[in-house]
């Protein structure tokens, strides 16, 4: 059996390519660009690129980019981006056709964001509310055959 590749801290780690919803690609094959296993943006960076990955219909790259701000971030923050997170792993379930694993994430995310207590400027403009709501509406149109269009995969993040 072959070991999986791993990064310098001994860390399971990919480098095949990817598709848009983030599923691996054989080896050799031209994927969508991959985000940096160590990226670490200001919070208004992370926040305005997720939203453009979402806006482009790739919430896996969207949920890299808020899950290295979940553990890259400060601790007091980390229930904000974990929330966030699990809400892009949402919508990359239901891009795959997944709607049992998009309906756990989306009320785990829900959740979270409703849990989620900030400070003064701690929540940089994220509509918690809007996506708490976004992502139980989403959850009570999940059927197994469900069809939600593209668009509809898209929230807004901020206020």
């Amino acid at each position: 059996m072959q070991d999986r590749e791993r990064d310098a801290e001994g860390r399971a780690r990919s480098t095949r390519p990817r598709d848009g919803f983030g599923r691996p690609l054989p080896p050799g094959s031209i994927g969508v660009p991959r985000i940096p296993d160590d990226l670490e943006l200001p919070p208004d960076r992370t926040l305005g690129y997720a939203q453009e990955l979402l806006d482009d219909g790739l919430a896996f790259n969207a949920h890299e980019v808020l899950e290295a701000a979940w553990k890259n971030g400060p601790f007091a923050e980390r229930q904000l981006w974990q929330g966030l997170a699990q809400l892009a792993v949402g919508l990359t379930h239901i891009q795959r056709g997944n709607a049992k694993g998009a309906r756990t994430l989306l009320l785990r995310a829900a959740e979270r964001l409703a849990m989620y207590e900030p400070e003064p400027g701690g929540d940089h403009g994220v509509d918690r509310a809007g996506l708490i709501e976004y992502a139980r509406a989403l959850v009570a149109r999940l059927a197994p055959d469900a069809e939600i269009a593209p668009g509809d995969l898209r929230p807004a993040l901020r206020r």
